[in-house]
């Protein structure tokens, strides 16, 4: 019976576990946003089952080909982002908008780089910077905005950035 459990948990840790990880964390560091807490609904979304937060998996400009994101990301300035991520219509909601920055910083993979996010989860992202809809307090042409590379920060609202799409929450 030892010797079966043994087996069992060998293999749980050697094929299974990896699985529920974020891809290729580095130095040990655990991941931050394992792939076990999004619940994936077949339709290229997710829910983070910490936030009830549902993602679109793919940045817009890719598509979702039922396994990964294809094509390329859009950049936008920050108006034409907010404007776009209200008038998607994906996978049956049409309430979909920009996160705020709370939101999106939840998505960074803390274990890794280049792209800083979960990629089982969120295939194919870019490693650049990525729009949210909160404004910077006290300049009227910055946003915040968050970098799946290496430059978080707030950004001219001018300045072209990825989009990624959220509903629920708030």
């Amino acid at each position: 019976m030892r010797s079966s459990m043994v087996a069992f948990c060998a293999f749980f840790l050697a094929v299974v576990a990896p699985s529920c990880v974020a891809a290729q964390c580095v130095n040990n560091i655990p991941p931050s946003n394992p792939s076990i807490v999004y619940q994936d609904h077949g339709n290229g979304t997710v829910t983070d089952t910490r936030t009830a937060l549902m993602w679109k998996r793919c940045s817009e400009g890719q598509n979702w080909n039922g396994s990964s994101c294809v094509g390329e990301a859009s950049a936008h300035p920050w108006s034409s982002a907010l404007a776009l991520a209200e008038s998607v219509n994906y996978a049956g909601h049409g309430d979909w908008r920009l996160p705020n920055i709370k939101e999106l910083r939840g998505l960074v993979e803390e274990c890794r780089a280049n792209p800083a996010i979960n990629d089982t989860v969120f295939p194919n992202t870019p490693s650049s910077v990525f729009w949210s809809s909160s404004p910077r307090a006290g300049f009227a042409n910055y946003a915040w905005s968050v970098g799946f590379g290496d430059s978080d920060g707030d950004g001219r609202r001018d300045r072209l950035s990825q989009v990624r799409v959220v509903r629920g929450g708030q």
